[in-house]
């Protein structure tokens, strides 16, 4: 299907009303920014909405996958144009139900006409158009409801325009319409979706990290720069500050007790962060924390941490479940880099102890002469649970054939020992396996448990 333009909508930016002007501005830039380098279109920014006018369809995709991503825009369609003309919008409509052929639909029409001088009310351009597809096309049904799809008629001075999809932006404002902020970029998760929130928002974000060699690595700086490249993509350049913090940290370590030792050491970054927004001209820090995720996470840590400086603490993130988190970051593509902690080839050994196995991933960490250590169970592992729960016998023939497709085995040991159990401990090996995950442990599997069986495959492998 070929289109004629893609129709970009504002959200809240239409709450603005003396400064609009200056935000579409922005947005319009930001937009350019995103779609450098593509060809085949030019872009007409309005008061209530923007087109981009498609002179080709050869980049429409890309183009389309790239305003996914623009902070500013709450939605937009991609479209077919009609003459105003009530017979052309007829064959335009056509032309978009050629992919509505192949089973039974429900549809709607819905027309809007902020061209108040055309010659066809609303309700009269329903009825046309609502005739026109039930007579033509005898798989689709009227369903005002809950239609399959809904066809979206709008009649504008430009032309009549006609489209089936809403495609959701990011919404919020565009980028740097608002003032700078300073974000505790730490390398996790969290942090990265934090800056993202503040962009969506408008803010403008600088970012600190606080390195402390030899007990952070190089792979670990590198990340911090690949993320910061990957949150500049949609806004252009993003300042980064790297602050050493080795010194500092080992005199914390040392003179504080070890059950202050976090509270202090954020309270100290928080301090340094302050020094560097007021000279960067930062009106707030940002965090990546998120209420009662980890220890010092709590209201009460908060409290405490915040008192060493007089600017505000943004944290975005506060009330959001990590799932959630997690689900942004893969839809800004930071999840990968935040879960890797190393570079290519820059491990020397990896040891995967009764776990599936990542063979792409491991090979593109592991070094020339690096190692793979696996180690699976053998057919008597757990066999006295096994046996109290009438689970099958485990084979490794599999698991084996999959590390001999992968890799080259060095070298094979085995590891098979008998231990007895007292019922606390039969107990706790009843709860912690996954074994008995469906089951309700009973006393008398308990008092069945008397020995445990381990036995283990080690094996040493190479690419």
């Amino acid at each position: 299907m070929e289109y004629s333009h893609i129709i970009i909508r504002y959200g809240e930016l239409t709450l603005k009303s003396g400064n609009r002007n200056e935000f579409l501005k922005k947005l319009t830039k930001n937009i350019r920014y995103n779609l450098k380098g593509l060809e085949g279109f030019h872009i007409q920014t309005k008061r209530d909405r923007m087109y981009i006018h498609l002179d080709s369809n050869k980049n429409v995709e890309q183009i389309m996958f790239k305003l996914k991503k623009v902070p500013g825009i709450h939605n937009f369609s991609p479209v077919l144009r009609a003459k105003l003309d009530v017979e052309d919008a007829k064959k335009v409509i056509d032309n978009l139900l050629q992919t509505k052929l192949d089973k039974e639909y429900t549809f709607k029409i819905q027309t809007k006409r902020p061209n108040k001088n055309f010659e066809f009310h609303t309700n009269e351009l329903n009825n046309i158009f609502g005739s026109h597809v039930l007579i033509n096309y005898k798989n689709l049904k009227v369903n005002v409801k809950q239609p399959d799809f809904v066809i979206n008629v709008e009649v504008r001075s430009e032309g009549i325009f006609i489209f089936t999809d809403f495609i959701k932006g990011v919404g919020g404002f565009p980028v740097n319409t608002s003032s700078k902020a300073l974000l505790l970029l730490s390398g996790g998760i969290d942090s990265p979706v934090a800056a993202h929130a503040l962009q969506v928002k408008g803010v403008e974000v600088e970012m600190i990290h606080f390195q402390s060699p030899p007990f952070t690595s190089q792979e670990a700086l590198q990340k911090i720069f690949d993320l910061t490249i990957k949150l500049s993509e949609v806004v252009g350049k993003i300042k980064l500050h790297v602050v050493n913090f080795t010194k500092l940290q080992t005199e914390i370590v040392k003179r504080i007790p070890s059950n202050y030792t976090m509270t202090s050491t954020r309270r100290f970054m928080l301090r340094i962060a302050e020094e560097v927004a007021y000279k960067e001209g930062c009106l707030a820090i940002a965090t990546g924390e998120s209420l009662g995720q980890v220890a010092s996470q709590t209201l009460e840590s908060m409290n405490c941490i915040n008192e060493v400086t007089n600017l505000p603490v943004l944290r975005p993130l506060l009330t959001m479940d990590k799932v959630d988190i997690i689900k942004i970051a893969q839809d800004i593509d930071t999840l990968e880099i935040s879960n890797l902690p190393f570079e290519d080839k820059s491990v020397s050994c990896i040891l995967n102890v009764l776990t599936p196995a990542n063979y792409t991933e491991f090979f593109r960490v592991l070094g020339k002469d690096g190692y793979l250590i696996k180690v699976i169970p053998n057919a008597d592992y757990l066999k006295e649970i096994r046996a109290i729960t009438g689970a099958k016998e485990y084979n490794n023939d599999d698991t084996i054939k999959l590390i001999e497709e992968n890799c080259d085995v060095v070298e094979r040991v085995n590891v098979k020992d008998t231990y007895v159990l007292d019922e606390f401990l039969a107990e706790n090996f009843l709860k912690m396996t996954p074994l008995t995950f469906s089951k309700q442990i009973q006393k008398s599997d308990i008092k069945k448990l008397n020995e445990i069986t381990i036995d283990l495959e080690i094996i040493v492998c190479k690419k």
